[in-house]
């Protein structure tokens, strides 16, 4: 008796995989990350708070170079040219390219005469620079403060604006 075979009779196995749970895992995860990726963009200005690191022990014999408000420099107490800064940071730091230099401006000195500071600095060949602030007080109030160093090793400054690297 010739017997004939329906395929309903034999077990076969599936050999597809089934992707509706990957898809619709794939779908939650992007939901989420569009929802979450707006909230990690900073583009609120924030006034951020100050430092309560503990400043870093001052040198000795510090050399301090003050950018004043009139844009002027001077090198400790003594008023310098932009033009004779190499030279008189040569005599103050004895020739140690290596000592740290501690900047210091007037609040009302604009970002790009700071940065025209700091390439001078570095053309110069002193990649240390340290920048001072008040240390421990609110904005308003400076009267009877002394500057703290705060910053640590800035090597080697950006170029001023305007200039190309």
């Amino acid at each position: 008796m010739i017997r004939i075979r329906h395929t309903d009779e034999s077990p076969h196995e599936a050999s597809e995989i089934n992707v509706t749970p990957f898809i619709d895992v794939m779908l939650v995860l992007l939901v989420i990350f569009m929802v979450t990726a707006p909230l990690t963009t900073v583009n609120v200005p924030v006034d951020l708070p100050s430092s309560t690191e503990k400043p870093t022990p001052r040198p000795d014999d510090p050399v301090f170079l003050t950018v004043k408000a009139d844009h002027g420099l001077a090198l400790g107490e003594d008023d310098i040219s932009a033009d004779a800064l190499p030279g008189a940071l040569e005599t103050a730091t004895k020739g140690n390219k290596d000592e740290r230099i501690f900047l210091r401006a007037d609040k009302t000195v604009d970002y790009g005469t700071l940065m025209g500071v700091m390439d001078k600095l570095r053309s110069a060949g002193y990649l240390k620079v340290a920048l001072v602030n008040l240390q421990g007080q609110e904005e308003g109030s400076e009267a009877g403060s002394t500057p703290v160093p705060t910053g640590g090793n800035v090597a080697p400054a950006a170029p001023a604006s305007g200039a190309t690297p």
